[in-house]
């Protein structure tokens, strides 16, 4: 049996095919844009599309479903708006058209948002968006790498979202326009909102440019931002330190915050390419240091996006109706 898994991510889709092992690929954004890459294409290359028993995909925000269900059954591919999810390129549209028309049978994931049934009802009041759908599949691969029933799962990457899982159910999340910063995007604070009345920036252009980037005075592509500032740390450059260091800071508050209203942590999960990074900056290491108190920290590989979402899809084929609280329908 095959199982193929989708992680629509900032700089590009990532796709996990999970068979008596796991292959894993990713297609830039650029190229998918540029209609220099084809989803399709790949997965042919290394699967006959027939052999594939059942895919699940996440896109954009996917603030308009919230539960997990058959593509054909998701009306403008889940989404209220794309206004508001960062630099918007195309990329993801083309691979979400292409796989919607293949005939393979796949599954839309959701996202996390106000009208998400197993959130808490203090965070459903709090905020109208929590996460992206990936972080669903990003939390699904750590419950069962971990079997931890109760934890914290920081993804930390181009934005840093932080969730909360409790008896199995996510309750709680943290997006990234609110919470800690990333590589690429963080909180607006007051400079930002005074440069969006006075109509110098918009929103979403200080949004994308909010996270170390900001500190560091990297102005760049986002799928060169992560290396120029890597790149500025290893030449000594001071503000690429403090820049890491203050991203490092935020996560470790919006950890400690989210642990101190949970009702117990058995363990911390760092995952994406900046939380799973050792060298030549230990963002790993360091991090870890400053949670430690709170639980055991472990960390999953940065292909746990993809790779929770064919986990998802064989699970779900496998008769499971229920992903950490969300509802499947089938």
């Amino acid at each position: 049996m095959v199982f193929v898994g989708m992680d629509h991510g900032t700089t590009g889709v990532s796709f996990t095919i999970l068979g008596d092992d796991a292959e894993h690929f990713k297609i830039g954004r650029e190229d998918l844009s540029a209609g220099r890459a084809s989803a399709l294409d790949e997965l042919k290359d290394r699967v006959p599309l027939n052999e594939i028993d059942l895919m699940a995909i996440t896109y954009a925000m996917g603030d308009a479903i919230s539960t997990i269900k058959p593509i054909e059954r998701v009306k403008n591919r889940g989404i209220i708006s794309i206004g508001g999810a960062g630099k918007v390129t195309g990329g993801g549209t083309a691979v979400y058209s292409e796989i919607e028309s293949s005939g393979i049978p796949t599954l839309l994931i959701p996202g996390l948002h106000r009208n998400t049934p197993c959130l808490d009802e203090r965070f459903r009041a709090a905020y109208s968006h929590h996460a992206s759908p990936e972080k669903v599949s990003i939390c699904y691969n750590a419950y069962l790498e971990t079997g931890w029933e109760n934890m914290i799962v920081s993804d930390i990457s181009s934005n840093t979202v932080t969730m909360l899982i409790q008896d199995g159910r996510i309750v709680g999340a943290m997006d990234a326009c609110v919470g800690a910063m990333g590589v690429i995007h963080g909180p607006l604070d007051l400079e930002m909102l005074r440069k969006i009345d006075d109509g110098e920036k918009t929103a979403n252009e200080c949004f994308s440019h909010a996270g170390a980037v900001k500190i560091a005075g990297i102005d760049t592509k986002v799928s060169r931002a992560r290396e120029e500032l890597l790149e500025m740390y290893l030449a000594g450059r001071d503000e690429a330190r403090l820049a890491l260091d203050t991203m490092m800071m935020t996560i470790a508050m919006e950890i400690w915050g989210l642990a101190g209203i949970s009702s117990g942590i058995d363990g911390i999960v760092l995952t994406g390419s900046v939380g799973a990074m050792r060298e030549p900056y230990d963002f790993h290491g360091k991090l870890k240091d400053m949670v430690k108190e709170i639980a055991d920290v472990r960390c999953t590989d940065p292909t746990s996006g993809s790779m929770g979402s064919a986990q998802i899809a064989r699970d779900i084929y496998n008769g499971k109706r229920e992903i950490l609280g969300i509802e499947v329908e089938v």
